[in-house]
């Protein structure tokens, strides 16, 4: 492709009129700055690698919020959104721009959201330049139109900068701060990428659900040849990228979309997956899209070689690899599909309580939405085997700076409008809990999204669960109906009850953080806890 002129933007709107920068490059222009820096190596497949230093994750104790008239009303203060002053805002920021005087860096032009009425323009300005290959692959790319002499959002990423604790009102050295009055966030003391991204995320959580009446989701989405859309909720491990990965429907994308008037879209140009144990028998689709291009953080070679090794945990658990979705060969271009007609809520319950498929009412999705279920079993080199439950609101909790009873409200209203299914499908045990019973059959779990997906579901006659008060089918084509009803795969059904009551009782207790806001309908949706009979 023949490269076009690009004008180099004015950062005067920033203080920067004098800044040193390198801007737009291409991405082998920065893979060259990146190696010739020392910042990474290029692994045998052709993708650098990188190493994020000291984090290597994000730190949500240190993502903050400005407190503001934009702000104070609005955003749901706590644990999540901690609250920064403007004052210190305005000293760190006055900080980082003496800091960069003597440096040169790297700007970026991007935009979030691939359906055009809601895209919002990103100006990244990164230290390094693997944080801005990064930024190109995982926002959405322009191609030969007009940049923006001004974007719309600003982040300023900048590893090496750390902040004062005493004087600039973090909470340590290192910080991520949203100001959604100057439209800037500030990065520093970091250099994990995935700070970048969700930074533009929790941004897109605010002003969509607020300004556009639109659903901002923590989710992946196909689509099928007929243009049924699907989206598919869950916490990691429940089989989110898996089983929204099918070669019979096009990706729209694996993490953040929106949901908006007549479509849902990616937010997003790219995908940044986990690569523990990546295989090219378990995901072929991520591990064909670490090529040239892509970068991987964190990972290990084998040694005396440039194969990546990814068993190997010593750095982190959390590998990634971040690609731009032109990798992945079902990937829709532009990423924007109908309305759903299905939703998935994907929870890989440990204690065996919770039927492998139901269908919500929209009380029942808007609670489970809150609620955010999951179970993770815990390490076996601990000693300890007991089932832990997650609840993680909106199945994103660390991203919303709203209530989680507003994004729920929005769910419930397209759900009525549009008519959508919301189903819970059950990833995790059957039999009994962990220990007990055993792991659902993949083979099983996609027979069943196949047939919500076909419409097989809409024409049999469903059982409703004696405490959550779901809709279980009775019969599905390629499961056994046994399996259907998980009471009835438990060799003691009174045992069976205790535990749901058990389940049950902990969804209650983990929803009176969010009852004083919930309307009745969403209680509706709550699990009432049964009597046992001995």
């Amino acid at each position: 492709m023949t490269k076009y002129s690009i004008q180099k933007p004015q950062l005067d709107y920033l203080g920067l009129a004098s800044l040193q920068f390198k801007y737009q490059l291409s991405v082998p222009e920065l893979v060259e700055e990146a190696i010739k820096n020392g910042e990474g190596t290029l692994a045998d497949s052709g993708a650098l690698a990188i190493d994020t230093g000291k984090f290597k994750g994000r730190s949500p104790k240190d993502r903050f919020v400005v407190s503001d008239e934009v702000t104070n009303d609005t955003v749901w203060w706590g644990d999540i959104n901690i609250k920064i002053s403007t004052q210190h805002f305005d000293s760190l920021y006055q900080k980082m721009l003496a800091y960069l005087t003597d440096k040169e860096v790297y700007v970026r032009d991007a935009y979030a959201c691939a359906d055009k009425t809601y895209s919002t323009s990103i100006r990244v300005i990164t230290e390094y330049a693997f944080q801005n290959i990064f930024a190109n692959n995982l926002f959405l790319r322009y191609g030969n139109e007009e940049l923006p002499a001004q974007p719309e959002w600003t982040i300023i990423a900048i590893p090496s900068f750390l902040a004062n604790p005493q004087t600039d009102g973090t909470r340590q050295e290192n910080f991520s701060i949203l100001n959604f009055s100057k439209k800037i966030i500030l990065i520093g003391g970091t250099a994990y990428t995935g700070e970048i991204k969700k930074g533009i995320f929790s941004v897109l959580n605010f002003v969509l659900p607020e300004q556009r009446n639109t659903l901002s989701m923590h989710c992946s989405a196909n689509v099928g040849k007929d243009g049924d859309s699907a989206v598919f909720f869950g916490l990691s491990g429940t089989g989110k990228t898996t089983l929204s990965a099918d070669p019979n429907r096009a990706l729209v994308g694996d993490d953040e979309h929106g949901w908006g008037e007549d479509s849902i879209f990616n937010f997003e140009g790219g995908c940044y997956a986990k690569c523990v144990d990546l295989t090219a028998e378990k995901e072929p689709q991520i591990f064909n899209a670490i090529k040239f291009g892509a970068l991987l953080e964190n990972i290990n070679y084998f040694p005396a070689s440039r194969t990546v090794d990814f068993s190997n945990i010593e750095k982190t658990e959390n590998t990634r690899v971040a690609y731009p979705m032109h990798h992945i060969d079902n990937a829709l271009e532009p990423s924007i599909a109908p309305i759903p007609k299905n939703i998935f809520f994907l929870t890989a319950d440990a204690f065996g309580v919770l039927p492998p498929i139901s269908k919500l009412t929209p009380g029942q999705a808007m609670f489970h939405f809150i609620s955010g279920y999951t179970a993770k079993v815990a390490g076996t080199e601990t000693g300890v085997t007991e089932p832990q439950l997650t609840f993680s609101a909106c199945f994103g909790k660390a991203f919303l700076p709203l209530h989680p009873t507003a994004y729920a409200k929005l769910l419930g209203e397209k759900m009525k409008k549009h008519q959508v299914n919301v189903w819970l499908v059950n990833t995790g045990w059957s039999g009994g809990p962990f220990g007990v019973g055993s792991r659902m059959k993949l083979s099983y779990t996609r027979a069943m999204i196949t047939a919500a997906l076909n419409g097989a579901l809409e024409n049999v006659a469903f059982s409703q669960h004696p405490v959550f008060g779901l809709a279980m089918p009775n019969t599905c084509d390629n499961v056994p109906s046994e399996v259907l009803n998980p009471r009835n795969t438990w060799s003691n059904p009174q045992h069976y009850d205790t535990k749901a009551n058990e389940l049950a009782q902990a969804f209650l207790d983990n929803f009176k953080d969010f009852e004083e806001f919930a309307d009745e309908e969403m209680k509706k949706g709550m699990p009432k806890l049964a009597e046992i009979i001995v």
